[in-house]
C-alpha cells in the first residue's frame, strides 16, 4: 500500500505522531477514530490528527467492523514468521508480475 502525502493545513511533529501511537497502543481496540481523537492527551486539528490515522493506517493499526482502533504492529511476530522455512516472503520489488 502506497502512503500518499495530502495537501495538509498543518504537518504534525514527530513528538505528535509518538503521542497517538502510544495512545491507540495503550488503548487497543476501545475507541473509534473520532473518539481516540477526542481523548488524546493534548489537542491538536483535527486535520493533522487525521495526517497522523492516516499514516498509521497504512502501517501499525486497522479498524474493525465496528468502527473501534486495533493496534496490529509485532515486530517480534514478524520476526518469528520470517525465520520460519515453511513461509516464503519477498520484498516487493523483487516480485515477478504474471503474464
Amino acid at each position: 500500500m502506497a502512503l500518499v502525502l495530502k495537501k495538509a493545513a498543518h504537518y504534525p511533529t514527530l513528538e505528535t505522531v509518538l503521542m497517538v501511537e502510544d495512545f491507540i497502543r495503550e488503548h487497543s481496540g476501545e475507541y473509534t477514530k473520532y473518539q481516540i481523537w477526542k481523548r488524546l492527551p493534548r489537542k491538536m486539528i483535527y486535520q493533522t490528527y487525521c495526517v497522523i490515522f492516516d499514516y498509521l493506517l497504512a502501517t501499525k493499526i486497522a479498524v474493525d467492523r465496528i468502527r473501534k482502533v486495533v493496534w496490529v504492529w509485532n515486530p517480534g511476530l514478524v520476526r518469528k514468521y520470517l525465520k520460519r522455512k515453511d513461509l516464503a516472503w519477498e520484498p516487493p520489488a523483487k516480485r515477478q508480475k504474471p503474464k
